[in-house]
């Protein structure tokens, strides 16, 4: 201050050094002014920061009160019970909407509260030890999958909880706060997933993998301890047919009728099913050969008994496979392949039959996939031949040919038909060679100067894979045959499948003006109802009626039956298996119009019938 005082006088002071008087009093009242200046703005400054900072403390307070309504929104909305509780006494003081749902009862009746004063004794004296174990230790408690006896509703809950210690700023316990899952229908459902990975969904019989598991555990204890057991491959026979032709449901309903038979006769052995009509069972350590083979036909003897499913009685039959460890195999896939080669032993000998593994059905199985390896390869190299058998009128004359088809093997020679075709529907490979033999039967009839029919037979499965109409369309085409020439032969198996659809590929079949014929019939379920489906164009008799007509009056029965209705229908009659003359004589009688055996011709490769389809011998080698 006296510095600018100072300064002040000697702005005021003249040459002379005389003093302004009025300079100087100018100069100190512009420096009150400009001080005065400053403490307005200061002041100013003073109030704009009290202001802000106001601002500010309220802005706080506001994101403090928001944060606090964000937390409780979430706290009240988590999906899983909150509470807290006070340290001392265990008194709730919060609980969330989720706790509510638990508990069952509103906060209101809880808050304040201590658990004597809202759970019954027991559970009170459970929850308050839990919290004095906490509170004294200070350690964080987990409980994974505890059943309490009280939540939702009053119902016993599987929950996960949760529950810590909290301590005030001295470090003394001042709150418990826990959470609360309940994992009931989660485990519940993890149950149910893990029963399903192991169990058959139509049966509840434990599945393959359930059965492979304990097939390997048996396997370990026994090469420990030095036991036996026995593996049985079982399978239910017709069940195929019974599917067929009553329906899904009804096969369903019969499959958990011959499963819960199974399990019950088997007297606590393990009984899985592994798939279709599939089953196995796993017998207890050191078992006998007599008490396995009692038990096998125990189980034949029962699923053999009519089944009565939703008043059905659809008759199936079961075959059943045996062998043991260590004599038949000593590892699971090696007793697995032996039990099934038992298997496959008894379903050929007849079904309904149980049989024990032996060495030479190893070798046979074998066998049986060496010649299916052996079929792929067929084609290829050109070893199938088509051989062609004489249809004729009653009276003889020629009217046609059934193509057959033939497998020349390089080593095995002729193998028959009922041996690899089954093998080739197995693997799906007669859809080609169904093609091959349409193609080379067409080929050939195309060129005889005689314009006879030819048959030809058709799998199921040529229906159910494939474009078959497409192709036998376009092997018309390539062969030029005209398609009234052609004839396709069908078992009901090509119907009972997806009928439906069967039926619409069969017009469109007729559509192209090929003839249909229905093969074997008499012997299946529903023929009568597929001649009222669909106009076949030929009637098949098979040979088995044919063959046991002087023998058997039923069979004669049956073939009159079979031509009456033929002849009601106006549809033609054709008898295969023909071999006597007394056999067309009791055809002519009945007025059957065709027929085909050994009477007419055997099958034969075309060139022993080049007379019957109208080419000299001359003209074929030339040709």
């Amino acid at each position: 201050m006296h510095r600018l005082l100072a300064r002040q006088i000697r702005q005021s002071t003249d040459e002379s050094g005389k003093v302004d008087l009025t300079k100087l009093g100018e100069l100190v009242s512009a420096a009150y002014e400009e001080s005065d200046c400053d403490r307005r703005r200061t002041d100013r400054a003073i109030k704009l920061m009290i202001e802000e900072l106001e601002q500010t403390h309220k802005r706080a307070e506001q994101d403090l009160g928001r944060a606090r309504e964000f937390l409780d929104s979430i706290i009240e909305n988590i999906p899983i019970a909150v509470f807290a509780k006070d340290a001392k006494d265990s008194r709730y003081i919060l609980l969330n909407r989720a706790g509510e749902e638990y508990y069952g009862m509103p906060r209101e009746e809880m808050l304040g509260k201590t658990p004597e004063q809202i759970f019954p004794d027991k559970i009170a004296r459970a929850v308050n030890e839990q919290d004095r174990r906490v509170v004294d230790s200070g350690t964080p408690m987990f409980l994974e999958g505890h059943l309490l006896e009280v939540g939702v509703k009053g119902r016993d809950r599987l929950v996960n909880s949760r529950k810590l210690l909290i301590r005030d700023g001295s470090g003394a316990p001042q709150y418990l706060v826990g959470v609360i899952e309940d994992v009931t229908e989660r485990i519940t459902n993890e149950a149910r997933i893990s029963h399903l990975a192991h169990h058959d969904v139509l049966t509840d019989l434990p599945n393959r993998s359930a059965f492979n598991a304990a097939l390997g555990e048996r396997l370990e204890r026994a090469q420990e301890a030095a036991t036996s057991f026995a593996v049985l491959s079982l399978d239910l026979d017709r069940f195929k047919e019974v599917n067929d032709v009553f329906g899904h449901p009804v096969g369903d309903m019969l499959m958990r009728a011959a499963a819960d038979r199974l399990a019950a006769e088997a007297d606590g052995a393990f009984v899985a099913r592994i798939g279709g009509d599939e089953f196995m069972i796993l017998m207890p350590d050191d078992i006998s050969r007599e008490d396995v083979l009692g038990l096998a036909e125990r189980l034949v003897e029962t699923i053999g008994t009519e089944l009565e499913v939703d008043d059905y009685l659809p008759h199936v039959g079961l075959s059943v496979g045996i062998a043991f460890y260590p004599d038949d195999g000593v590892n699971a896939a090696t007793l697995l392949a032996n039990a099934d080669s038992a298997l496959y032993r008894a379903k050929r000998e007849g079904r309904g039959r149980v049989r024990f593994f032996e060495s030479e059905m190893d070798l046979e199985l074998r066998d049986r996939r060496l010649l299916q390896h052996d079929l792929r390869q067929a084609l290829e190299l050109n070893q199938f031949l088509v051989y062609f058998q004489p249809q004729a009128r009653v009276d003889g004359e020629v009217i046609g040919f059934e193509a057959l088809l033939r497998w020349n093997h390089p080593t095995r020679g002729f193998v028959p038909p009922d041996q690899f075709i089954p093998l080739a529907e197995e693997n799906g490979l007669i859809v080609e060679i169904g093609e091959w033999v349409l193609r080379e039967a067409c080929r050939e009839a195309a060129s005889w100067p005689r314009p006879l029919q030819v048959a030809v037979n058709l799998s199921p499965v040529q229906f159910q894979a494939g474009d078959l109409e497409r192709s036998i369309h376009q092997i018309l085409l390539e062969t030029g045959l005209t398609p009234t020439r052609l004839e396709v032969e069908i078992t009901e198996g090509v119907l009972i499948g997806d009928f439906n659809r069967a039926l619409n590929l069969l017009r469109r079949l007729k559509a192209l003006g090929v003839r249909i014929a229905m093969d074997d019939f008499g012997t299946g379920y529903s023929s009568l109802s597929y001649l009222q489906s669909f106009p076949f164009d030929k009637i098949k008799i098979d040979r088995g009626f044919i063959s046991n007509l002087e023998a058997t009056p039923q069979s004669a029965e049956i073939v009159r039956a079979v031509l009456s209705l033929a002849h009601a229908l106006h549809i033609p009659v054709i008898a295969e298996g023909v071999e006597t003359e007394a056999q067309r004589a009791f055809l002519a009688r009945e007025a059957c119009e065709e027929m085909q055996g050994y009477l007419v011709g055997r099958p034969d490769l075309i060139e022993r019938y080049l007379d019957l389809i109208g080419v000299t011998v001359e003209r074929r080698l030339y040709a």
